[in-house]
């Protein structure tokens, strides 16, 4: 009895029993996992310990970007967008603004060119004093271009010896004037001209009306006329 009661290191030992089954007969914890050939037969899928870890890994990943909330963004960056979108809608409107109205302004200088033009040019047509006939002459030419300047140019001579022989002098005073269209690079305007006229026959003659239609050509930086027609 005393080998029965000897203990080891001051334990005592204890038998510990096997599980029972449900059929009455006892199987240890290593019986009760099946084994792979076991599951291979049932149709299961085999599963290693690192395609385990692999997928428990996986879903712990999805889950956690799944519940992890978007931080929302902080005001004052959204402010510093705003402001710049802002700013970049009121240059552009500016800027675009600032364009047009330098087109408005640019097309009626050339207006304003165009009928000063004309006006000069109905002047030109009706001053004209025959003691210095050549110069009245020839700025009527300067100011001329393309068919008008060919037919002028080609009377220009008979026509000073009339104003000689006649002694004849012209004056004539713009009474109205205005673009009656306009484009790019030609124009025509309606001038209404005063003229009043002397001569060495006729004396001082009363004072008649004329209405000039005269078309105007740019050609480079000038303005000059390509037509004059008569109108009542």
């Amino acid at each position: 009895m005393a080998a029965d009661a000897d203990p080891t290191d001051g334990e005592l030992t204890k038998d510990v029993a096997p599980d029972d089954t449900d059929d009455g007969t006892s199987a240890t914890p290593e019986e009760t996992e099946p084994t792979a050939a076991e599951v291979n037969a049932a149709g299961g899928d085999t599963v290693d310990g690192e395609d385990y870890e692999a997928a428990v890994d996986e879903l712990d990943t999805g889950a956690g970007e799944v519940a992890r909330p978007k931080r929302p963004m902080p005001h004052v960056r959204l402010a510093a967008i705003f402001g710049l979108a802002v700013v970049l809608v009121l240059a552009t409107t500016v800027g675009w603004l600032g364009f047009r109205a330098y087109q408005s302004h640019q097309a009626q200088a050339q207006r304003q060119l165009f009928l000063q033009v004309a006006r000069q040019g109905a002047l030109n047509l009706t001053t004209i004093d025959w003691q210095h006939a050549e110069a009245d002459v020839q700025r009527v030419l300067d100011s001329a271009t393309g068919e008008f300047y060919d037919q002028f140019s080609s009377r220009k001579q008979p026509f000073i010896d009339v104003l000689k022989k006649a002694q004849s002098k012209s004056v004539g005073t713009i009474t109205e004037a205005g673009l009656e269209s306009d484009a790019v690079d030609r124009a025509q305007a309606l001038v209404a001209v005063s003229l009043k006229t002397s001569d060495l026959g006729g004396g001082d003659q009363p004072p008649r009306e004329w209405r000039m239609r005269i078309s105007l050509e740019k050609t480079g930086n000038e303005v000059k006329i390509s037509d004059v027609t008569f109108v009542r």
